[in-house]
């Protein structure tokens, strides 16, 4: 009689086996087998980590393998079991691999196909066609679409992580529980004597170092050394934990009434201020966003206040980036000064720390939270709704997307919620940083969220030109990898063009995305249909580089550049000034943030800087969806690229006094999970 060998591999996570009854049925194109008994209750097989092994015998060939069922029995107690994958020796020799890595929860079962990826085209059985279809909708049920707030992306329809399914779901809650990490964040800072110290504020510059002194590192340590100067303020715009806003100025705005008089003795190359406009030198942030935005007012014990500046910065001859005029408010008046560098010294101080802030603000709810977060979680839902696990394109994405939607519930749990911890050092909580999200949707367009094209918009693609953009320089060549291993896994399933737009669950994709994460906004120029293998390997590089790259670059740089608190205060106490020659040290000192909320704030940029427990960073894909070789030497061949970059960057980091290396492909995570 026909015998077949099946090898089962159990997870490692914590509590990944089983004791439960354990059946397997194998379905073949002539006959399924019967319903085997693989492990009992105590018999030890599925243990944590176990590749277990069994012998199935049949009373006649069953043909070619298509589908294996498990099911789980419930013996004594709730017993979840992860399932990696399972192969399956056929009579003849022949070995099948059915990938699998997930959950087995109560009393279910699961139907597996082989690993052997396939487009709805591929299928041509009743059974697996019907197969494709039941786990869609049986996603569909699972994964459901919920408006947290007007005007957001869409996000995944729970109020708490523990109701999230089962598969996405972290392995250890606690491991991600904001409050208990912000805790234990500040008990390992040192901070946490000074927590009750809300309104207390600090004696001068040199009383942060209180808080500072046993956890700074070398950027940090730099940075507190150096944060009052121009060239420091200057880089952050480049090379700092928020390198997205600075656009080369191509006309002085109205708003903005700086003239020659003001500026002159900090321009360097005896040309007007229009002439060094027209050649290139001048350069803008402007935080119109947060005009309007209400402050938080969550604490009736201390006011706090925002500003929505514009800072005008200048290409010196060292090619450094340095600020000429701040000013604070958006429309211009004679309670509303331009702040220059030959103004007296603290009111040039106060008004750069007053940018700083304003760019703390953005950079946590529209650069992070909006433009990665969000979006991420937008993307994740899609695919789970719309891609089946045998489609290429969810093997594709899937380790991207790993405990996205599990970070954002909890986020939306405990940290950006009403009266989250968000609201606890934070001027724009209390629902500023709501109102911040709804503004900045109308930005949030599919070329801004392609690199290459997005820094060619704002004029930073010259390396000649600026030339310690290294932001720019190590994104464009892991946008550049990204698209390469796309580019490669697309030409293996899709052979033409025409098979791209056959791909109606591809199609789905796309307009899932389109309709409820962009909202069906036609501006957003997100695509609502993919019609070429081209435009399909960007569409995914966008994807992969959001999940991974992009989230890096603007989410573990936040120790290194905010744990210096005049470097980017999260409020600020007094309101900005409306005159200069009045600004005194005391008075800076009591404009930033009082002990209490510069200690959460400390645990909060601490915290978020970590990387999670076994971290899986770019290109590491342990689990194996995939099984074919072509994919197998496609994802060999994006390791030796990054591992290139890795090189490219360590090389040129040696000696620097300040390294970059939030693009560093060693150091980006695969997903959006911190």
């Amino acid at each position: 009689m026909p015998s077949y060998t099946v090898t089962v591999a159990t997870g490692t996570q914590w509590f990944a086996g089983t004791d439960d009854y354990v059946y397997l049925t194998l379905l073949g194109t002539a006959r399924c087998s019967e319903r085997h008994l693989l492990d009992k209750p105590f018999y030890n097989d599925f243990e944590r980590g176990a590749v277990d092994s069994y012998d199935v015998t049949v009373e006649e060939d069953l043909g070619e393998i298509q589908l294996i069922k498990i099911e789980k029995r419930k013996y004594w107690y709730q017993d979840d079991w992860y399932l990696k994958y399972i192969t399956v020796k056929t009579p003849v020799g022949d070995y099948l691999e059915f990938p699998c890595y997930r959950w087995i929860t109560d009393e279910k079962e699961i139907v597996l196909r082989d690993g052997r990826a396939k487009l709805p085209r591929d299928d041509k059985t009743q059974i697996l066609k019907q197969h494709r279809r039941k786990e869609l909708e049986s996603r569909q049920k699972m994964y459901r679409w919920k408006e947290w707030h007007p005007g957001f992306p869409l996000s995944i329809d729970a109020h708490s992580h523990s109701e999230l399914p089962r598969d996405i779901q972290f392995d250890n809650e606690k491991g991600i529980d904001f409050i208990l990490n912000y805790t234990k964040a500040m008990e390992n800072l040192y901070v946490n004597r000074f927590m009750h110290m809300f309104q207390s504020s600090w004696s001068d510059f040199a009383d942060f170092e209180r808080i500072f002194v046993r956890i700074s590192n070398t950027i940090s340590e730099y940075v507190m050394q150096h944060w009052k100067e121009d060239f420091m303020f200057g880089y952050q715009f480049l090379n700092g934990c928020n390198p997205v806003l600075i656009r080369r100025c191509t006309e002085i705005p109205k708003k903005l009434p700086v003239t020659m008089d003001m500026v002159e003795c900090s321009l360097e190359r005896n040309l007007t201020l229009e002439e060094e406009v027209q050649q290139g030198n001048i350069f803008i942030v402007d935080y119109e966003l947060l005009d309007g935005v209400d402050a938080n007012k969550t604490d009736p014990c201390t006011v706090q206040y925002l500003a929505a500046p514009i800072c005008l910065l200048y290409k010196n001859l060292q090619k450094k980036i340095v600020p000429i005029a701040i000013q604070l408010g958006q429309k211009p008046g004679p309670d509303n000064p331009i702040f220059l560098p030959s103004d007296a010294t603290y009111d040039w101080l106060l008004a750069k720390i007053w940018v700083r802030s304003s760019d703390f603000h953005v950079h946590q709810t529209v650069t992070h939270l909006l433009r990665t977060h969000l979006v991420s979680e937008v993307f994740s839902i899609a695919m789970f709704r719309q891609l089946p696990a045998v489609h290429p394109l969810f093997k594709l994405l899937v380790p991207h997307m790993r405990f996205t939607i599990a970070i954002n519930t909890k986020a939306r749990e405990q940290l950006i919620c009403e009266c989250g911890l968000f609201d606890k050092a934070n001027a724009t909580g209390g629902g500023g940083h709501v109102q911040m999200v709804q503004k900045a949707m109308k930005d949030l367009t599919y070329s801004s969220l392609c690199f290459p094209e997005e820094i060619k918009a704002k004029g930073m693609d010259s390396k000649e030109d600026i030339p310690y953009y290294y932001y720019r320089d190590d994104g464009i060549k892991v946008w550049e990898a990204i698209k390469s291993f796309a580019e490669d896994v697309i030409h293996i399933y899709y052979e033409s063009d025409e098979v791209v737009c056959e791909d109606v669950e591809l199609q789905a994709f796309v307009k899932d995305i389109y309709v409820y994460g962009m909202r069906g906004v036609k501006a957003s120029g997100f695509p609502k249909m993919i019609k070429t293998r081209e435009t399909l390997a960007e569409y995914l590089t966008v994807i992969i580089f959001t999940t991974s790259a992009q989230h890096a670059a603007v989410n573990f740089g936040q120790y290194d550049w905010c744990s210096w608190i005049p470097n980017a205060p999260p409020t600020m106490r007094c309101p900005p000034p409306t005159e200069k020659g009045t600004v005194t040290i005391e008075q800076i000192v009591e404009t930033l943030p009082d002990r209490g909320r510069s200690c959460w704030h400390l645990g909060a940029v601490w915290a978020l800087s970590q990387f999670q427990d076994k971290e899986l960073f770019l290109g590491m894909y342990p689990d194996e969806h995939f099984v074919e070789k072509p994919v197998k030497e496609a994802m060999a061949k994006f390791r030796k690229n990054l591992d290139e970059i890795v090189n490219t960057i360590t090389e040129r980091n040696k000696n620097k006094k300040l390294p970059y290396y939030y693009l560093s492909p060693d150091r980006i995570p695969n997903s959006v999970a911190v």
